[in-house]
């Protein structure tokens, strides 16, 4: 008799599974959809949502089976310890996949939009080509393509041109170092011609 339910439940999680699988997928491609993302990123994304919801209904079947709390605990405990020695040299890859699906469903920013990465040591100027899992790629004025990490973009101050000849006006009024440069300062470094 305990079988039997065993069996029910784990048959009920398997169709609760397919279901919320299904309407999670729909879900993030209608919003995906309507952001303007690419197939590639939205793939991404769904794989990463699927992959949590896996490890979720794979431990809540271990537990309708009957192993225990303990050695459940035990087990994710020591796959979280090797996962986490092994992301703690490249903690970077972690804070990047996470600011991935931040900016997926949170970035008001776009491909093809043009914008102004303001950093401390120069600045990035430019048209966004891409939005890949670790990277948002930009390609200068120059031609120049520039990957900037998907978590230090969360951090920095970015602005957004409304078109490519407000940018342009942008990286004149910038000096050859890419900082804002006063007239007066420009003009006094300029060689005199007689």
């Amino acid at each position: 008799m305990k079988i039997m339910v065993q069996i029910g439940l784990v048959v009920l999680l398997i169709i609760g599974y397919i279901v919320i699988n299904r309407i999670m997928k729909s879900s993030v491609e209608l919003l995906g959809h309507k952001n303007g993302t690419s197939e590639v990123r939205l793939r991404y994304v769904t794989k990463m949502m699927q992959l949590s919801l896996t490890a979720l209904f794979i431990m809540l079947a271990c537990i309708v089976m009957g192993v225990g709390y303990g050695q459940l605990a035990v087990f994710f405990s020591s796959v979280f310890a090797v996962v986490g020695v092994a992301l703690f040299a490249q903690w970077s890859i972690l804070s990047n996949i996470t600011a991935s699906l931040i900016i997926f469903f949170a970035f008001p920013y776009r491909v093809g939009d043009w914008i102004r990465v303001a950093e401390k040591d120069e600045e990035v100027l430019g048209q966004i080509i891409d939005i890949s899992s670790f990277h948002v790629i930009i390609r200068r004025f120059s031609g120049d393509i520039v990957t900037y990490p998907n978590s230090l973009i969360l951090q920095k101050p970015v602005v957004r041109f409304d078109n490519e000849a407000a940018a342009r006006a942008m990286k004149e009024s910038m000096g050859e170092g890419g900082k804002n440069v006063s007239p007066t300062v420009a003009d006094k470094s300029l060689p005199k011609t007689l």
